[in-house]
């Protein structure tokens, strides 16, 4: 496919529109957490990882896990799009009996594993990577942390293990939209500076400093890895990016769109596509 700066960013339109829709259909969905990482997740599926849904168990296959697993919706989208399932099943979200439920499952070919109790994901991912190294393969392993999750102490113990053991085929991305179901993430549980923190663990840090920016993303995930450490892109998004009355608001961490908010929305949508459009 396409992966311009400018087709990834009209696909990380089109992925905001299945959020929107899948939450709304689905009466549930943690809608501000999803548009603050679509963008990252849209520069990792479409130009960095080395899947393929016709064979979604290639031992050779990048691994990604969602540690920030409540924003499921996007990462359905997203898999939905890719092949893993037909699109047709989307309409099943939430609902009674349906695999898609409000986080990752394992049982959806493309989901390595069950996550949603947060703090989990960068251990496993260390696992992982620390596997790979082992095995001598060649895959890499990502994953993506919700900056809420970073008060539970096995982040830290994941992240001491990954430098330990010079984990330099991990990547692991910090969605650092600065706000949480109760509020200002650093109200919460102060965490700065993180870039110290992790670079005082052992790990080779990026700042990204506008999360959103398809273009300052897709830099960070291609910069050389420095051999020996793990690396860390700090993504500094904002939370509900692409809706106008979500941006930066805590209530829409997990809310449905009004019929009314719910078209708003879409129109603000389309006229973002007419401008790239314009710019191709």
């Amino acid at each position: 496919m396409d992966t311009t700066i400018n087709a990834l960013e009209m696909k990380a339109v089109d992925i905001r529109r299945s959020v929107l829709t899948l939450v709304k259909e689905g009466e549930t969905g943690h809608t501000g957490s999803d548009l603050s990482c679509t963008d990252i997740l849209v520069a990792l599926y479409y130009n960095i990882l080395n899947i393929d849904s016709k064979d979604p168990n290639d031992p050779d296959r990048d691994r990604y896990i969602q540690s920030k697993g409540h924003a499921a919706e996007v990462l359905w989208a997203i898999l939905a799009d890719k092949g893993f399932f037909h699109e047709s099943e989307l309409s099943t979200f939430s609902k009674f009996g349906s695999r898609l439920i409000g986080h990752p499952n394992n049982k959806v070919d493309g989901v390595e594993m069950n996550t949603g109790s947060l703090g989990h994901g960068l251990s496993v991912s260390v696992g992982i990577a620390l596997a790979a190294k082992m095995d001598k393969k060649p895959y890499q392993t990502y994953t993506l942390m919700g900056d809420g999750e970073l008060a539970e102490g096995s982040v830290w113990e994941g992240a001491m293990a990954a430098a330990h053991y010079k984990l330099d085929n991990l990547t692991a991305i910090i969605d650092r939209n600065g706000l949480q179901i109760t509020g200002k993430s650093e109200d919460v549980m102060g965490m700065e500076s993180l870039r110290a923190k992790f670079e005082a663990f052992g790990w080779h840090v990026i700042d990204v400093k506008d999360g959103n920016s398809m273009s300052e993303l897709v830099e960070a995930f291609e910069a050389p890895t420095k051999t020996g450490k793990p690396k860390l892109i700090i993504a500094h998004t904002t939370k509900g990016k692409g809706i106008s009355f979500a941006e930066n608001q805590p209530q829409w961490h997990h809310k449905v769109p009004s019929d009314s908010e719910f078209a708003k929305a879409m129109e603000e949508l389309d006229v973002r596509m007419e401008v790239l459009a314009n710019e191709r």
